[in-house]
């Protein structure tokens, strides 16, 4: 086995960073052995496949599913907080292309946070050079997909193939983690007796207008719907 590919397999056995359920269909070991795969093919060390960090849960522990970074690593990253505003994240927010990032790309994008302790964990744990884009899955989530090691910048076909790997794997992921789905649906009249409500009119008057009485879309809808 290549040392290269004995690096990444070392790192999967060390430490199985995911969040899948017990159940699924793909096991957790076959899940990170996925992206490693993809990793090894493209000449990389390190992997990381994350959420796309937003608003209400942008911190680094609450996003990442798989990853074969040291575990020090792991915690340290999360420990300063950078990976909602880091250049590699802000690069992939203004375009839908892949980007190759070869100067400190889990940073702060601010010009005025660096830091030298920072870059020099990633360095010395081999993640200098990385390659990193984002998919949607059909239920419209925001991934992210990085590899890391020394290498230098992907050809076009390379790159091409490594994005269609991980769609090929997204659809996967995304068959086998679906959307919770609401249980039923709201009707338009219930929507529309919702909206009314919302904007400060009473069923009383909704009801004048209608030539109905203000109980019959009082009590219709809440007796359906509880938290009416």
């Amino acid at each position: 086995m290549k040392k290269q590919e004995r690096a990444v397999r070392d790192g999967v056995g060390d430490a199985v960073f995911s969040r899948i359920a017990s159940g699924q269909k793909m096991s957790s070991e076959r899940f990170n052995d996925c992206v490693a795969e993809m990793a090894v093919e493209a000449g990389f060390n390190h992997y990381l496949f994350a959420e796309f960090p937003r608003g209400d849960r942008s911190g680094f522990a609450s996003n990442y599913l798989a990853s074969n970074w040291p575990q020090e690593l792991i915690d340290l990253y999360e420990e300063v907080d950078l990976f909602y505003c880091s250049k590699l994240v802000s690069a992939l927010k203004t375009t839908a292309m892949p980007v190759f990032c070869d100067k400190a790309p889990f940073e702060s994008a601010a010009a005025n946070q660096g830091n030298d302790r920072l870059t020099a964990h990633f360095r010395g744990h081999g993640l200098k050079d990385t390659f990193a884009f984002a998919l949607h899955d059909m239920h419209l989530r925001h991934f992210i997909f990085a590899f890391s090691g020394e290498r230098v910048r992907l050809a076009r076909e390379e790159a091409m193939q490594q994005v269609f790997r991980a769609m090929e794997f997204l659809d996967l992921f995304a068959q086998q983690n679906p959307v919770e789905q609401p249980m039923e649906n709201l009707s338009s009249r219930e929507i529309e007796c919702l909206r009314w409500s919302a904007a400060g009119n009473s069923f009383d008057t909704r009801a004048r207008l209608n030539s109905r009485r203000g109980k019959t879309f009082g009590t219709g809808l809440c007796a359906q719907r509880p938290f009416c």
